[in-house]
Order: structure tokens, then C-alpha cells, then sequence
């Protein structure tokens, strides 16, 4: 089911039939963060991976199913919430090595646009902001479908990956090993597993 579409402004004008089911689908969602995860996955050591995500954020998607290429999505993460599950660990990333939490509490992405790669996959692009640096990020993520649950939310679930080099955004802090290498790869991978209620139509 398409739900992203990209415009062409050098094509011919067609007339494209609108799915009713995607039609259905067009409104405001918001972010569930207790069904939704971002976190990420980086080498440790040159050897192993270590992985983390962040347990507070909020966010907020516009999917417009007769016209998909209006759609868009915003994400705001808090950088204190990292959990690795090692405490001392995490400190350190919120500290002025890594993410500086209390200079810069948070990490957001915009979209400013997206595509169909085929199927239900899809390709967000937007601006990822982190630590006070903006620069662009595409996101590879797959739909996987819509539902109403056992109260009464309609839902959409997307879930997806990029991969980003931290330095690009100013995190720099690294060790040398004496076997040579380094001790935190450059290299992080973003994972993120979304669920989006609808919000109620407004009452005339």
C-alpha cells in the first residue's frame, strides 16, 4: 500500500485512482511511545556490538492518503533517556563526550519528503539534528500496515534503519586500542520501530 509517493514537477499530469483504503488512512497520528522503539547499534572494540535506545520521545506523523506526497513525520527524542543497559556507560554518553544531554536535551528529525522504493517500502528524508548540528538523512522504513486495536485506536506501524557516521554530528570522543583500531566505531546504525495512533476527527 503506498503511502509516500514523489513528486515530479517535470512530468506530464496524470490522473492517479486513489486507493480507499489509503484514503482512509489520511490524518494526524501521534507517536506511541510505549509501542515504539529508537535506539541504535554501534561497534564496540572492533569486535562486538553494542546496542542502546532512547525510552522517552514523543512525535507526530501527517499522512495524506489521497495526495501521499504531503505526507511528513517529526521526532523529538530525549538524549537522557539512553539506556544500554550499563549505567556508567550511559552516563558517559550524556556527558560532554558524546551527546552533552544538558546543553543539547534533545535529538529531532523533520522530514522534507519521501518516496516509494517499491511495495511497501519507502524512504523518508528529512533533517536529523543532534548536539546543535542539522544535517540531511534519509530513512529506509517499511510499512507494516494498519489496525484498530482493542480500544478503539486506529493504528499505523512502520519500522526501519539508517546508518549514519556520529562524526558527521560533532561526536567525535574516541580511544586508541593497543592492538590497534579504536575502541567505538564511527559507524552507528539508527533502528526505529514506530506505532501511530490516529488522532479523533474534530467534531462539527
Amino acid at each position: 500500500m503506498a503511502l509516500f509517493n514523489r513528486k515530479n514537477n517535470d512530468a506530464p499530469a496524470t490522473t492517479v485512482a486513489v486507493d480507499p483504503a489509503l484514503a482512509a488512512l489520511t490524518g494526524d497520528y501521534a507517536i506511541d511511545p510505549a509501542h515504539s522503539s529508537i535506539g541504535f547499534t554501534v561497534r564496540h572494540a572492533m569486535v562486538t556490538n553494542v546496542r542502546g535506545s532512547f525510552g522517552e520521545h514523543e512525535g507526530s506523523l501527517k499522512l495524506d492518503g489521497s495526495d501521499p506526497a504531503n505526507s511528513a513525520a517529526s521526532i523529538d527524542v530525549k538524549i537522557a533517556s539512553v539506556d544500554t543497559g550499563i549505567s556508567d556507560r550511559d552516563g558517559h554518553l550524556v556527558s560532554g563526550d558524546f551527546f552533552d544531554a544538558e546543553k543539547f536535551p534533545l535529538m529531532t528529525f523533520r522530514s522534507t519528503a519521501a518516496e516509494q522504493l517499491g511495495g511497501d517500502k519507502y524512504r523518508v528524508t528529512g533533517d536529523l539534528t543532534i548536539k546543535g548540528v542539522t544535517r540531511p538523512l534519509a530513512i529506509d522504513l517499511e510499512f507494516n500496515g494498519s489496525a484498530t486495536d482493542v480500544y478503539g485506536n486506529e493504528r499505523v506501524g512502520f519500522e526501519g534503519s539508517a546508518d549514519i557516521l556520529r562524526s558527521d554530528w560533532g561526536l567525535t570522543w574516541n580511544a586508541a586500542l593497543e592492538t590497534g583500531g579504536v575502541m567505538v566505531s564511527d559507524k552507528v546504525k539508527l533502528n526505529f520501530d514506530i506505532s501511530a495512533i490516529k488522532a479523533a476527527a474534530p467534531q462539527a
